[in-house]
Formats: C-alpha cells, structure tokens, sequence
C-alpha cells in the first residue's frame, strides 16, 4: 500500500512539474511570436542610466499593447544612422526638428517634469561671488556650454543673448564645452567651483540640482534666459503603422503617478518615479514652430547655412 501510496505521489509529482513547464513553454512561445519594434532613446546623461530610466516604461508599453519593445540607447550624433531602423523615438526637441524634417518623423506626446511642465528653457548664469552683474560684465569673460544638440545649453542661450545685443563669438573671450557624461552637471558644476565665468544652465537641471542639495540657487544671478520651449518627448517613425502609433500615444498619456511594473528580476518599480518624469502631455507639431524660429535664428540645424 504503502509503494503504491508513494506511486501515486511520485506520478502527481511528474504531472503537476510537466504541467508547469508546458506552461512556461508556452509563455516563452507566446513571447517569441509577439512582433518586436524598437524604441531609440536619446542618451541623456550616459548609456546605463538612460536604459536605468526606461527600461521599466518600456516593458510597460509591451504588456499594454501586447507586443515586444527593444529599447535601443542611441548616442545623439548617432541617430541618424538608426532612425530608419527605429519604430518610435525618445529625444530632445532639436533631433526631433531635424528627423520630422528629413524622416517624416511625427510628434506623439511631450514628457511632463518639474516647474515647466512640458516646456523647458536656457539660462545663463554666473555666481554671486564672480563679481559680474550684467551682460556688460560677461565681456571679455570665460563661459561655459552643454552640447550643441541639448536645446537648452545652447541655441537657446545663443538665442537669449543675441536677443540682447551679445555676441558669443566676439563678445566673450572664450567658450567651451564639455566631455563625456553627465555634461549638464559638469557645465554647472565647472560654474560653481570658479573654472569658467558663466554657463549656459539648462533650466531642469538647474532646478533638480537645487532639490537634490547640490546646488543653492541664491549663490547665482541669471544673466539672461530662453524662452520656454518643448524638452524631451517620444515620436513615431514612417515604417511604424498608425494604429500601433495611437495606442503607444494612449497608453503613454494614460499613465498614473502609481503605476507599477513588473521586471524581469521580480522587482516592482514605480514606472515615472523610475523614469525621473512627472508624466505625458498630448502634443502637436505646431509646438515646436518657436523651437524651429530659434534654430534659424541661431544657424542651427535643422537650417543651418553653414
């Protein structure tokens, strides 16, 4: 009775362990027949803390759509040997400017974070302790700026100061700019411990710095500012179809500040919280028109003349 008890225990055993790997089969099948699209995220501070960032967001995406997402980190100069082989992208507003120009890309939503929302803007700044108090007082001066491609540190300070009468190329005596990661710390930070006279400060930056406690606002004085203009913000390309763009753009703007996801390791993330947004705004191209007006303005691309 007893062999045949053992019998009995051994064979519910076997079931119950085939029964669980048909299952896991089946789900690995299943996840093998989704299509699979590719998200091209613009590198912001470095490779990993941009993939850090998304990653949850983006398995998020293809649980909500039932599709697979391969999230690809794409330097900035980089993008435009990727683009025709990308569904949807994540980028500042100038690569989306100059990619809607020469790829047909089209704008879905605009991220939400900090003071300004969906808008962000350049500031030029110096410290209290620098002795400069105006535009007139930059002459002659040492300045800093973030790469030319971040809309914020520089066209539009490049903008705010031709507005003003200041020419960076004549009026300063030098400008640089900075390498590697994390550039739009580096350039406050180059600011803050006296390297350079005044640097061109990406207004978001500025202002998480301040919360983080690295920085004390009233140390600075700004000299000059951009307007508020759209910041970073998801896109579609041609090859993507219309119908798979709407529901990407819906579930994006449907996102609650709760919502959490699941990752591969079994941990739980808080999907904005992760992502260092506050959410997503609709948007439309007519958004960027002030974005494009300054890039002209500037000769900056997507229309620069030289």
């Amino acid at each position: 009775m007893r062999t045949l008890s053992l019998l009995a225990t051994i064979t519910k055993f076997l079931l119950l362990t085939c029964a669980i790997i048909t299952v896991l089969s089946c789900s690995t099948e299943q996840k093998k027949s989704l299509p699979t699209y590719r998200i091209g995220y613009m590198i912001c501070n470095s490779e990993k803390e941009t993939l850090d960032r998304f990653i949850p967001l983006t398995i998020y995406l293809g649980q909500q759509l039932n599709v697979q997402f391969e999230a690809v980190a794409i330097d900035t100069l980089n993008f435009g040997k990727e683009i025709d082989n990308l569904h949807f992208t994540h980028t500042n507003s100038i690569l989306y400017i100059i990619y809607n120009r020469f790829n047909g890309l089209d704008i879905l939503a605009l991220e939400k974070r900090g003071e300004l929302g969906d808008r962000s803007k350049g500031l030029v700044v110096t410290t209290q302790k620098s002795g400069i108090k105006s535009l007139e007082d930059l002459k002659g001066k040492r300045m800093i700026f973030g790469p030319m491609l971040a809309p914020t540190t520089f066209m539009s300070q490049v903008y705010a100061l031709k507005k003003l009468g200041f020419d960076i190329d004549t009026d300063l005596a030098s400008y640089s700019f900075p390498s590697g990661s994390f550039k739009h710390e580096k350039l406050i930070y180059s600011v803050e411990f006296g390297k350079y006279d005044a640097g061109a400060f990406p207004y978001l930056d500025f202002e998480t710095m301040e919360q983080q406690g690295k920085i004390n606002r009233n140390d600075y004085i700004i000299l000059a500012e951009g307007p508020p203009v759209p910041y970073c913000n998801f896109a579609v390309t041609q090859k993507t179809d219309e119908k798979l763009a709407q529901e990407f753009k819906k579930v994006l703007l449907g996102i609650q500040a709760d919502q959490l996801v699941e990752l591969p390791n079994g941990e739980r993330v808080n999907i904005l919280e992760r992502a260092q947004l506050d959410g997503f705004t609709d948007a439309r191209d007519s958004d960027f028109d002030l974005l494009r007006q300054m890039a002209k303005e500037t000769n900056m691309p997507p229309y620069q003349k030289y």
